[in-house]
């Protein structure tokens, strides 16, 4: 077995389409992206993903580790908590956070899912 890597992410342009987020408020979010690796049963993944403007509710089914490259976008917890990433942020999602997510600037991260 190879150990998986991603080598220079943000100079990463051959992505995957994965389509238009599917809980829009306002605008349509493309995402695309890169798998770098998924484990057995799909139960953990982790990769490179895009997303352009627009706003949706956000609901995070699995932990989820992000490290922002570049864009902003704002998370707001149904709590009220807000949450504004900038390039080079670092932000960990547990498992059933909901709220909102409003990109500004076309997003990218690389993260991972377990």
């Amino acid at each position: 077995m190879t150990t998986p890597i991603m080598q220079s992410p943000l100079a990463i342009t051959d992505l995957v389409d994965w389509g238009v987020i599917p809980t829009m408020i306002e605008g349509e979010s493309r995402t695309s992206g890169r798998l770098l690796h998924k484990g057995p049963e799909g139960r953990s993944e982790c990769g490179l993903w895009v997303c352009t403007p627009g706003k949706w509710h956000c609901h995070v089914t699995r932990d989820e580790f992000c490290h922002f490259l570049e864009g902003r976008c704002t998370y707001v917890h149904e709590s009220g908590e807000v949450i504004e990433i900038e390039p080079d942020t670092a932000a960990f999602f547990p498992q059933d956070w909901k709220g909102v997510c409003t990109v500004h600037e076309t997003i990218k991260k690389v993260y991972m899912i377990r």
